[in-house]
């Protein structure tokens, strides 16, 4: 499965959680309380796959699952550009200070594993109404 493909269906998944919690009446801090790691792990045990290993993406404390798939996270399964001889398929749009790249032979990816941005709660605050579908664009 390409990242694109992997990524307009984990959206799908969060609209559907989220339409059904604002029906449900909760208000946009319940909403964003519910994202808690420690909630979803219980309750949408089939948003992420590593809640059935009971493993973070992240090594926080408290990680908030709202923004899995982060806004700064820039990824083309074709490629974006050469970088030398290699082909560079993603990066971090605002150079986060914690993010670094990952090589191989012949690609760079971007290593977003000691960057925590979009999983805290006052960033998911400040972006609560995001339209993720730019994600993909």
């Amino acid at each position: 499965m390409s990242y694109k493909e992997w990524l307009e269906k984990h959206i799908s998944k969060h609209r559907k959680i989220v339409d059904r919690l604002k029906k449900e009446g909760l208000s946009q801090d319940e909403i964003i309380e519910y994202f808690d790691f420690d909630n979803m792990k219980e309750k949408e045990k089939d948003f992420c796959l590593l809640y059935a290993q009971n493993k973070k993406c992240h090594d926080i404390k408290k990680l908030n699952c709202y923004l899995c798939g982060c806004p700064y996270f820039v990824f083309n399964d074709n490629g974006i550009k050469k970088v030398g001889t290699k082909t560079l398929y993603s990066y971090c749009s605002i150079d986060a200070k914690n993010s670094k790249k990952f090589e191989t032979d012949d690609a760079v990816h971007q290593d977003c594993s000691n960057c925590v941005i979009p999983h805290l709660k006052g960033f998911v605050k400040k972006r609560f109404d995001y339209d993720l579908d730019k994600i993909l664009d």
